[in-house]
């Protein structure tokens, strides 16, 4: 069965490493060196690199292990980069035979104008698009998009598994509890990220499923996290049209997580 393996690199980055039979995938290999140690210790051939967004810690090790290793690699049409690679953008099918997957490209923009995602298989590679009870920055693109990026990502059926590209997650809900701090599913899962992160296990991937009970990014629809962004943030907040007031929300809790 195809395995998904997070390999730790920097500060707090996943690479995510697909592999069967014998053969590899990485998403966003910020770094050659951890990437390279893995593929010997597993003793796995990589075949294709897929690339979300043109951060330097996401692309930093791609032309050394496309040229290592001679693998195919998948990058934001809506993006420009040094490295040889195939184009994608909204609805491309990247076929990755080798481990018997293919993966969807949804455009994303938000975090950066060219952000893209790969899914397929009840799996979603998301980049800095969605973390565990947050969202990326918006470094080149403005709130309405990255919540319309968000609320694709959240039409997801329940059961699609996360993998996020940041260990984001314990910051993020302490931010996702000062604004909805009666929400048991968010206590719950505080509780159980601690445990995991004193094992020195990763908090991903995620769900969906979770993602929609516990992330204010997705439930700015909810009175609770409505409320919380009004009583400290922008007269905007005040209702107009529903979709106005969850775009108000989100640009306030953003800013506010900016800060956090």
């Amino acid at each position: 069965m195809l395995d998904v393996h997070a390999i730790p690199a920097f500060q707090d980055n996943y690479l995510w490493l697909l592999h069967l039979a014998g053969h590899a995938v990485v998403v966003d290999p910020g770094d050659a060196a951890p990437v390279n140690a893995a593929l010997q210790a597993m003793q796995l051939k990589l075949t294709a690199i897929l690339v979300t967004h043109h951060h330097a810690d996401h692309i930093g090790g791609v032309a050394q292990l496309a040229d290592q290793h001679a693998a195919r690699v998948y990058a934001p049409a809506r993006e420009h980069y040094t490295f040889a690679h195939a184009a994608v953008r909204e609805g491309t099918q990247v076929r990755l035979p080798e481990i018997g997957l293919d993966l969807q490209v949804m455009e994303l923009p938000g975090h950066t104008l060219g952000h893209v995602a790969y899914y397929g298989a009840n799996m979603l590679f998301c980049g800095d698009t969605l973390f565990s009870a947050g969202c990326g920055r918006l470094f080149e693109g403005t709130p309405a998009q990255m919540l319309n990026s968000l609320q694709r990502l959240a039409a997801l059926p329940a059961e699609t598994v996360v993998y996020c590209t940041h260990e984001y997650t314990e910051h993020n809900l302490r931010f996702a509890r000062s604004l909805e701090p009666d929400n048991a599913a968010l206590e719950r899962h505080q509780q159980d990220v601690a445990s995991l992160r004193l094992l020195g296990l990763p908090s991903l991937p995620s769900s969906i499923g979770l993602e929609l009970a516990i992330n204010p990014f997705l439930r700015c629809d909810q009175p609770a996290i409505q409320n919380a962004a009004a009583a400290v943030a922008l007269p905007a907040i005040a209702p107009q049209q529903p979709a106005d007031t969850v775009l108000a929300t989100f640009t306030a809790i953003r800013a506010l997580r900016n800060r956090y």
